[in-house]
């Protein structure tokens, strides 16, 4: 299986995950991980032109983590992983994903 690209996780996103029971955690990071070979929107959406959503359900509950595309040294593509949500309605909340578009900015400031 190739990979199209890496993931990385802002604190955030670690310290939601790694919070979470064992089983949804390796739900979530099998999803990550099979979304890099397969292009499947069930998995991986994008919302908005800059913020996309890594999307997992598990025991009747959707986690939703968020993320953007970045080049590392200008030749890696990887998707940072701002920070995640278990999602309560159908529509996903207006200010989760302007929370990613502001980790974007100042993850873009400190590179």
């Amino acid at each position: 299986m190739i990979n199209k690209f890496d993931v990385e996780f802002l604190e955030g996103a670690h310290e939601f995950i790694y919070k979470l029971p064992k089983k949804d955690r390796d739900k979530i990071l099998y999803n990550i991980w099979k979304s890099r070979a397969v292009n499947d929107p069930e998995l991986f959406k994008k919302l908005t032109e800059t913020i996309w959503e890594f999307r997992t359900l598990f025991n009747k509950k959707h986690y939703r983590l968020f993320g953007f595309w970045h080049k590392k040294n200008g030749v890696e593509t990887i998707v940072i992983c701002t920070h995640g949500i278990v999602k309560k309605t159908n529509k996903t909340p207006d200010k989760e994903i302007e929370r990613a578009e502001i980790l974007r900015i100042e993850f873009l400031k400190n590179i």
